[in-house]
């Protein structure tokens, strides 16, 4: 359903909650103007959930509130990344690319892009020792899932001979405060020449030619989970965790139960971080044993 002409989606059955759709990349002007709206749009919703803007960190609004983070790295100058913001391990491996022969490069979005993408996602059906959703996903499919806020998209290329090894698609807001990496990805058999190191280097280039202060690179800690290797790329590449305000907006008898119950925070946000380590450990070992040879996928 459209609110104030934004895309607003759902997600869950026994509680539903509404979001924007393309949340962090695009913003309601007036949060309050659009409960009221969906108060009264007749659509069986629970509860709604928003944040703020990077910009704007200050609690705004009245409504239910917890500290939601984001991480994110704040860009002056490329030159004052590149010396300042990282130590020189993560230096050399920015430019560990280009001394393999790696060209990156802002491409546009065609059809070699979406091919040389379908190729990346293809290549294991394992990542970070899960299933991979987009393995073996057909080119039309792709091709929506990659075509959203073309008109503020940004695609950066990894190329090795000619050939897509790795790439990023940024996505700015409105009014150009922040951008966010809406998919970071690198071929696992060229992870030895660094590509997605590169990419994020350029990603700073073009954040800062174009003025944009903030990168953000979805959330630097999940609930209750514990240290892991993702965190640690984004902290050695300048990341910072950021907390926002997300607000919670009960519009039914059942979402002020659920918020009351905690029930909003969803079913794996209520297991003991132990349990949930131990099974994202048991998972990768399963995964390892199916598909013998991507235990580093």
């Amino acid at each position: 359903m459209e609110c104030f002409g934004k895309e607003i989606r759902f997600r869950g059955k026994l509680i539903r909650i509404a979001f924007l759709d393309g949340e962090g990349y695009q913003f309601l002007e007036d949060p309050e103007a659009a409960v009221e709206a969906l108060r009264k749009s007749g659509k069986r919703i629970d509860l709604f959930t928003f944040i703020q803007k990077l910009s704007d960190t200050t609690p705004r609004y009245h409504f239910a509130m917890e500290w939601d983070n984001m991480a994110v790295l704040h860009i002056t100058t490329f030159e004052d990344w590149m010396n300042h913001q990282i130590n020189f391990k993560v230096r050399n491996k920015a430019r560990k690319a280009g001394k393999n022969g790696v060209v990156i490069r802002e491409v546009p979005f065609d059809d070699g892009l979406l091919e040389g993408i379908s190729a990346i996602y293809n290549e294991s059906p394992v990542r970070q020792g899960r299933r991979f959703p987009h393995y073996g996903k057909e080119l039309a499919a792709l091709r929506r899932m990659k075509a959203t806020f073309l008109d503020r998209a940004i695609f950066i290329g990894a190329f090795l001979e000619d050939r897509l090894i790795g790439f990023i698609k940024l996505v700015t807001n409105e009014d150009r405060t922040q951008a966010g990496l809406m998919h970071i990805l690198s071929m696992i058999q060229h992870r030895d020449k660094a590509p997605t190191n590169a990419l994020l280097a350029q990603a700073v280039r073009s954040c800062a030619e174009r003025g944009i202060p903030n990168l953000w690179y979805a959330n630097f800690s999940y609930g209750k989970k514990e240290e892991d290797s993702l965190a640690e790329f984004k902290r050695h590449n300048g990341f910072q965790k950021v907390e926002v305000p997300r607000y919670y907006v009960p519009l039914s008898l059942a979402g002020r139960i659920a918020l009351r119950l905690g029930l909003h925070r969803g079913f794996v946000g209520q297991i003991p971080e132990p349990v949930a380590a131990a099974f994202r450990k048991f998972r990768s070992r399963w995964y390892a044993k199916r598909f013998p040879g991507l235990e580093g996928a």
